[in-house]
């Protein structure tokens, strides 16, 4: 266990980022994580006050098979299906995790302290499948303090609405593009104008928008080193942060216009920008590049525990690095877009890619389930 020194020793930068009004969550969850206190000690030493997971991480973290087995062979006993058993051991998974972490729900008044769990990435163009897959996982992991979360895809911008119109959180997920963003945005007004007319509670109803980072740098910056000129070299790094800082730019613009003013006043929470994909891609880069750069108040960085102790451990929180530098990054995006590389196109593989991938995940998630439920003498089809 860490002691109380060297946690204060090491979480100086982690503490600083706080101050500046960036929540810190963690970007992954096992159950060896939740089972070993490691999640409850990241919260208390790391200044950690949320968790976000996804179909990659459950992938790595039941794929490994430690912590499942027991779980693993009562589902065979009880001859269920293998979505259903994925379901079980995610859920079970998100709901201890949202339990270590209510405390920080509480204190907070539901602002931070929470978990997500994504929909089935399968539905990822379904509007309807995603709505009622939403409303079975806020049911089946039972707590106030999880987030759903749904994919920015054109599909899953109504069932942002509709979900927020229910009165269920939700993180908003694959976010590349500044007009997806916007949309996203305007679904989260539209969602709180219903769930404002239904009679809920805004001020219970939270949402996230998660904006992708370091992906945008991998694309654009593959496509610089192919033209290799002097002019696309030195562009490399820029496209990420840019897109960033033009983000944030439009969060402060609606959650200041009129058609938010009418929802504060009874007491809505804004949607806040949460960074994604914040680990460097590229090892030229600072490890801590997407951290120290995307600095805001106001704002969420999920982080994955290799970013959260290289910031911990050398991260550079100099205050806000974000706000005032909105003339360079389009400056940024523009200088790119001179040079051949459609954004339009960039972003929308990307959001093509994301889907795809956490699909793949999943896939292989089903498929490694499906062996541990027949190797018990239970077919898990």
């Amino acid at each position: 266990m860490i002691t109380v020194s060297e946690a204060t020793a090491t979480a100086g930068a982690l503490k600083r980022l706080s101050d500046e009004g960036v929540s810190i969550w963690l970007d992954d969850l096992s159950r060896s994580r939740i089972e070993s206190g490691n999640l409850a000690e990241l919260v208390a030493t790391k200044h950690v006050v949320g968790v976000t997971t996804n179909p990659s991480i459950f992938q790595a973290a039941i794929g490994s098979g430690e912590g499942y087995e027991e779980q693993l062979t009562d589902l065979a006993v009880r001859g269920v299906t293998v979505d259903e058993a994925v379901r079980m051991m995610t859920t079970a998974d998100v709901r201890a995790a949202a339990d270590i972490l209510r405390p920080v729900y509480d204190a907070t008044g539901g602002r931070d302290g929470r978990v997500s769990i994504e929909v089935d990435p399968r539905l990822a163009h379904d509007t309807a499948a995603t709505i009622a897959e939403a409303k079975q996982l806020s049911w089946l992991v039972d707590r106030p303090n999880v987030m759903i979360k749904i994919p920015a895809t054109k599909a899953g911008l109504p069932a942002i609405t509709e979900v927020i119109g229910l009165g269920i959180s939700v993180n908003v997920t694959l976010i590349f593009s500044l007009e997806r963003y916007g949309e996203v945005m305007d679904a989260y007004l539209a969602g709180l104008e219903k769930a404002r007319k239904a009679g809920l509670d805004l001020s219970r109803i939270h949402s996230v928008a998660s904006f992708f980072v370091s992906r945008v740098d991998s694309e654009i910056d593959k496509r610089l080193t192919l033209l290799g000129t002097d002019e696309a070299l030195a562009l490399k790094g820029k496209a990420a942060l840019a897109n960033a800082r033009l983000a944030y730019e439009a969060y402060e613009s609606v959650f200041a216009g009129e058609r938010w003013t009418a929802l504060a006043g009874t007491r809505a929470t804004k949607q806040r920008p949460l960074w994604a994909s914040t680990g460097v891609k590229d090892p030229a880069y600072k490890d801590t590049l997407y951290v120290d750069e995307l600095v805001a108040p106001g704002t969420v960085n999920t982080m994955p525990e290799a970013t959260l102790n290289a910031a911990a451990d050398h991260g550079d929180i100099t205050g806000d690095t974000v706000t005032g530098g909105y003339a360079q990054a389009r400056a940024d995006l523009a200088a790119v877009e001179r040079l051949g590389i459609s954004y339009d196109e960039v972003v929308q593989q990307l959001e093509d890619e994301g889907v795809a991938k956490f699909e793949a995940a999943w896939q292989d998630l089903l498929n490694t389930v499906t062996k541990s439920l027949n190797s018990k003498g239970v077919d898990g089809e």
